[in-house]
């Protein structure tokens, strides 16, 4: 006579030891864990498979699947309700912690992509976030004012790689890019100046031919940044390549080490006018910065981004601020 089994042992189906050896794929469990969750919280398949909409019969064969594949009982089956076993339990909670990312995770691409609160990643460069991206925010808002933006500043090159990356959907960009993976459209453009100091020979001077400073020692920005492309392929046309003394990674800064006499930049104008330096037009040749507007080809937008990409494309052609040339350090064509 065999010995007598306990209500809990006849109760839960026994598991081949094999069966545990072969682990189940993450993408074969995901889509069960819901089920799975609301048995656990009913504790009746019929009960749980009305509050899913679905058939009893789907539910039962995806639970024995669950089961089957994970190698343990997950349930002890009592007539008509179940009840977790520990395995269950252990897995109950697991289950919980990832339907509750799932649900964090649909409810912030819900609330980023919402029309009225949703978010914009706006990136653009240095130069313009002084006065130009602050007086853009000001006037978008007024007509959608609880649009939130996450605002990065970058060197054009690092902006584009993070287009692409899907961490910005929109960028402020010069040069403007010709990708293929990438979408951009011309907005501006900006005038570009000889930075000298205050007591160099070229002060003086209203307006040159950048040829004119083929001897100057040049401070700019580092390689990848839109400015330093604009100078190198600008110095070419002038016929001379540029003499090098010193790399930043911010237009003041640059300013700031041409006012110490280590040497003359190409810049855009200041927002505040910097003592020590004079600002000295350049006609030959033609010295100005596209800026563009760049976005991700084939992705689609939300209706934040949507919103705020129609309003910049709106202001082509006055996208800037007027540019301060009434200072004495700044000269222009007059």
């Amino acid at each position: 006579m065999s010995p007598s089994r306990s209500v809990e042992d006849s109760s839960v189906t026994p598991w081949p030891a094999s069966a545990a050896a072969t682990a189940p794929s993450v993408y074969a469990l995901t889509p069960r864990l819901a089920q799975f969750a609301a048995v656990a919280r009913h504790e009746h398949v019929t009960r749980a498979a009305q509050e899913l909409g679905i058939p009893q019969s789907s539910l039962s064969r995806a639970l024995a699947r669950l089961e089957t594949d994970l190698g343990v009982a997950l349930f002890a089956r009592h007539g008509r309700t179940v009840s977790l076993t520990p395995a269950g339990r252990t897995f109950l909670a697991a289950a919980e912690r990832a339907l509750t990312a799932v649900e964090q995770g649909a409810e912030a691409v819900r609330s980023d992509a919402d029309p009225a609160t949703g978010k914009v990643a706006f990136g653009f460069l240095h130069t313009l976030g002084w006065e130009t991206v602050p007086e853009l925010l000001r006037a978008f808002r007024a007509d959608h004012p609880r649009v939130r933006f996450a605002l990065v500043q970058n060197y054009g090159d690092a902006m584009l790689e993070r287009l692409r990356a899907g961490e910005l959907d929109l960028c402020l960009t010069s040069p403007v890019p010709d990708a293929p993976d990438l979408v951009a459209r011309r907005l501006d453009e900006q005038r570009l100046r000889l930075v000298v100091p205050d007591d160099h020979r070229l002060a003086t001077r209203k307006r040159i031919r950048l040829a004119e400073a083929a001897e100057e020692s040049f401070v700019t920005l580092e390689p990848g940044y839109g400015m330093r492309r604009i100078l190198d392929t600008m110095c070419a046309e002038a016929g001379f390549s540029p003499r090098i003394a010193f790399e930043g990674e911010e237009a003041e800064t640059i300013r700031g080490l041409v006012a110490a006499g280590l040497g003359v930049a190409l810049l855009p104008p200041p927002v505040f006018p910097r003592p020590g330096v004079r600002e000295v037009t350049v006609t030959a040749p033609r010295a100005v910065r596209e800026i563009g507007l760049a976005w991700s080809a084939g992705r689609p937008d939300t209706p934040p981004v949507a919103a705020f990409k129609a309003f910049l494309l709106n202001r082509r052609g006055r996208l800037l601020r007027a540019e301060p040339t009434h200072h004495p350090a700044l000269e222009d064509n007059r």
